[in-house]
């Protein structure tokens, strides 16, 4: 028996359209073919809204989403906020940090500080995830009120959604997390320097642009060259910053020699164009 959104796509289809997926169908589930970056990435990032309801929707992910949710108001101070480890690893999966789940003393100290001194920790990081972190669960300016606020509750929430859609997909393509990542963080570079400053930014840039590789690359040179190759105005805009991902996923498709899915042409033209969102993923499935 296929997944039921399999089911639901078979019956629109005419008998010699089901005859050619009958025929390729076991091809592909005994074969070691897989989508490409660039047919994944639009298979996310065409609805995305879909795509991050069926990451929330899943058992674990909802099970602690729901937990977050029932106890996030409770939590009245930093102390508290720390020695719930469940609530504290979800708050710091939300802002990417999740590899920092030990450093607890660390996060204690930089969440006393607070972000409105810009001697603070937070804000002499170069890493801007610690700043936007303390921002949202800042005890030091609300305290007990902190968790009151949507970028604990909903904020957070959605954050963690979105962060574990982009590490599902990064499980089975690196490329296609990538792609993600710079799709969510485009619009708030201001500059070069904002892509020099983030790996995952600048591993994209290097990709798409052609930029140089190495740490003996002058910075300064890069910056410009960024410029030359790229308007950062355009990361403003979606529409453009689709476009640009497009570009890295088949340049990623090329350089790392993925294969190519077989089930392109049963319907007679690409993936994308010739079948709904929910059979891709089933298809996908199928390969487990």
């Amino acid at each position: 028996m296929f997944p039921k959104p399999v089911d639901r796509a078979l019956m629109r289809l005419d008998d010699q359209r089901w005859s050619s997926f009958r025929r390729h169908i076991e091809v592909f589930r005994n074969s070691d073919l897989v989508l490409t970056t660039f047919t994944s990435f639009r298979l996310i990032s065409s609805d995305l809204g879909k795509s991050i309801a069926r990451t929330s929707s899943q058992p674990v992910v909802a099970r602690e989403i729901d937990y977050y949710n029932k106890t996030i108001g409770s939590i009245k101070s930093i102390d508290a906020f720390v020695k719930n480890d469940r609530v504290f690893k979800f708050a710091m999966k939300s802002f990417g940090l999740e590899d920092m789940n030990y450093a607890k003393a660390f996060m204690k100290k930089m969440l006393s500080e607070g972000v409105e001194s810009r001697t603070a920790m937070a804000n002499r990081l170069s890493d801007k995830r610690y700043g936007e972190f303390v921002k949202a669960f800042n005890f030091a300016r609300y305290g007990e009120l902190t968790t009151t606020f949507a970028a604990t509750r909903a904020g957070a929430v959605d954050r963690y959604v979105r962060q574990t859609l982009e590490e599902t997909a990064g499980a089975q393509n690196e490329g296609v997390r990538l792609a993600l990542y710079f799709q969510r963080k485009a619009s708030s570079v201001t500059s070069a320097y904002g892509i020099l400053a983030d790996p995952a930014l600048l591993k994209v840039a290097q990709t798409v642009l052609g930029l140089p590789v190495g740490q003996k690359t002058d910075v300064d040179a890069t910056a410009k060259l960024i410029e030359q190759r790229m308007k950062i105005a355009d990361l403003k805009d979606p529409a453009k910053v689709q476009k640009l991902l497009q570009r890295f996923t088949a340049i990623w498709d090329a350089n790392t020699s993925v294969a190519t899915s077989s089930i392109a042409p049963i319907f007679g033209g690409s993936a994308q164009g010739g079948m709904s969102l929910d059979l891709l993923y089933s298809l996908q499935k199928l390969k487990r």
